[in-house]
């Protein structure tokens, strides 16, 4: 196997892994614990799931971490195509994020402190530790649709590399690019005109879709490279032959 095809594959891989494990804490995890405009019955529903919640407070280290790894992994397989694109997917697909993330987790770590009924926090009522709870889980919501922006940002790099490549297909490219800039609208609309968010989302489903296909074609397809041309062993003995035949006939 190709070098290039062996690292298209490895990124596939990592890639799949993120687009598996992000959707449970950035999706799943809110939809099944919170209930918008209702602080107390958040707070029930957190208390009684507590474990849920905290794997989806890990599962936020975890995505800042594969994230990470995908661009890694990225980086390797397009550095020969254009090292300052490579080194902008790590940075704005990698590190920030991955930041972002990190950071973000504290958000749900101090919902689920005040959601407790410990002996320092009796200052406050029950029901101002629920809605203060509840500020920081916003807060949390709000950490992910910054997060966006950069999710957004790193595809029109890597959109350029896979156009590029030349082994892999440019329509790849620029389905990533549309993402990309369905991304930044998408983050900007959660900031600017939150009323808008869901539908815009939902407009922007088949832009999204572009980084399924890239890790569908890197895993299945790998990267289009051709193997080096071996060696004419069979010509090389051709040539020696006519010309011991030529020296055979001088003779």
């Amino acid at each position: 196997m190709h070098s290039i095809d062996k690292a298209a594959r490895i990124a596939g891989a990592v890639y799949l892994v993120g687009i598996i494990v992000g959707p449970f804490s950035l999706i799943y995890v809110p939809n099944v614990l919170f209930v918008t405009g209702n602080a107390a019955a958040t707070a029930s529903n957190i208390l009684t799931h507590e474990a849920l919640f905290r794997l989806a407070i890990a599962g936020d280290l975890l995505n800042g971490l594969i994230g990470l790894f995908v661009s890694l992994a990225l980086y390797r397989l397009f550095r020969g195509v254009n090292q300052n694109l490579a080194l902008l997917v790590v940075i704005l697909g990698g590190l920030i994020p991955a930041v972002i993330f990190f950071i973000n987790s504290l958000n749900w770590a101090a919902a689920l402190i005040l959601v407790h009924p410990d002996q320092f926090l009796t200052v406050f009522t029950r029901l101002q530790q629920y809605a203060l709870a509840m500020v920081f889980l916003r807060l949390h919501s709000q950490g992910n649709v910054v997060n966006e922006l950069f999710w957004g940002l790193w595809l029109f790099p890597f959109g350029a590399l896979v156009m590029r490549s030349g082994f892999l297909p440019r329509l790849l490219g620029v389905w990533l690019i549309v993402g990309g800039f369905a991304y930044v609208i998408f983050s900007l609309t959660g900031l600017l005109l939150p009323q808008y968010s869901g539908a815009v989302f939902a407009i922007s489903q088949p832009a999204f879709l572009g980084e399924v296909a890239i890790v569908l074609w890197l895993l299945i397809k790998g990267a289009n490279v051709a193997d080096p041309p071996h060696p004419q062993h069979g010509n090389e003995h051709g040539h020696g032959t006519i010309e011991s035949r030529t020296k055979i006939t001088a003779l």
